[in-house]
């Protein structure tokens, strides 16, 4: 059967590194309590010059070029994002022309946080289904921009970054020996909707709005959901917590982290954790975490690989892959 194998991953962040002794200069905050109730120590914020799209642009080269690719190898482009650059075009179409990529398709996919998950869930029908033989994933975002830097219960917690892999259709034999996706999970309920949204849009009130999140609410549902799915993919493909080599998931809040690790049994030290070092980019969080994990020789070839994450809507999802 088709299988889609990872080929290469790339990362690219913004320039600018605010740690939490400048955010105590910001708001009123402390860097005790950040890191207390979030594991949170620095972020990244985009500058002048510095869109989605340029950040997309830049993980996306990293990650063909660690494919040993070229930009016209690729014939689709997912962008799971929340902040792109413009209402429209789609975010993906300009990292697209800046890639010089003129063949194809490209669209951005929007799941909040959970948008790598569900991108990453999407390339794999797509080249399963074979419409496509290369897709590059890529989750960018630039979630200062609409956070509202007067509110320090959420101003505190989230960054600016990219991060991106390159899929490839590839043989398998149908085992969870494969190498590729093995299995996605899916899920969303919309009920959820006021615990974490953005308070504009084009359609309701003409602005970009800002960031609103009633944080306890959120984790209160976050470990019940990821858990939720992360079973489900258990089942799906015969394996136990045991089995996994490292459990990569969203990095919103080390609470929720070492929360969901702990319900299903992983050991602490097989969980990739990079929330201190980017804050919570959202739907880039996921394959930053990849990219560190994999740069510094944790994951390797062979490895199987959890990714979770959940984010407003409420939307979350797995997948499950073998490096």
């Amino acid at each position: 059967m088709i299988r889609s194998i990872v080929r290469g991953i790339g990362a690219s962040l913004p320039n600018r590194v605010v740690t939490n002794r400048e955010m105590e200069t910001l708001v009123d905050t402390t860097d005790e309590w950040i890191v207390q109730r979030t594991g949170i120590r620095q972020r990244y914020i985009a500058g002048e010059g510095e869109t989605t799209a340029s950040l997309g642009e830049a993980a996306a080269r990293a990650a063909i070029a660690n494919a040993g690719l070229e930009p016209s190898d690729i014939d689709l482009i997912i962008l799971a994002t929340s902040t792109p650059d413009n209402t429209f075009p789609a975010s993906a179409v300009s990292i697209q022309k800046r890639l010089g990529i003129t063949r194809g398709a490209a669209f951005d996919l929007q799941a909040v946080c959970s948008g790598f998950v569900y991108a990453m869930a999407t390339a794999d029908l797509y080249i399963r289904g074979g419409m496509a033989k290369r897709v590059l994933v890529i989750g960018a975002e630039t979630f200062s921009r609409i956070l509202d830097w007067n509110d320090r219960t959420t101003c505190v917690l989230f960054g600016d970054g990219a991060g991106a892999l390159v899929l490839e259709a590839a043989e398998g034999e149908g085992t969870k020996a494969d190498r590729g996706v093995l299995t996605s999970h899916l899920r969303s309920d919309g009920c959820h909707k006021e615990k974490l949204y953005v308070d504009g849009g084009p359609s309701s009130t003409g602005t970009v709005g800002h960031l609103r999140m009633e944080g306890r609410e959120v984790f209160k549902h976050a470990v019940g959901m990821i858990t939720d799915v992360i079973y489900d993919a258990f089942k799906a493909a015969d394996i136990t917590v045991d089995d996994l080599d490292w459990l990569v998931p969203h990095q919103a809040n080390i609470r929720i982290i070492e929360g969901s690790a702990k319900k299903i049994g992983m050991p602490l030290e097989k969980v990739v954790v990079t929330v201190d070092q980017h804050g919570n980019t959202s739907a880039a969080s996921i394959p930053l975490a990849l990219s560190v994990a994999v740069a510094d020789g944790r994951i390797k070839k062979g490895d199987l690989v959890m990714l979770e994450a959940m984010g407003g809507g409420f939307t979350w999802g797995s997948v499950l892959l073998r490096w």
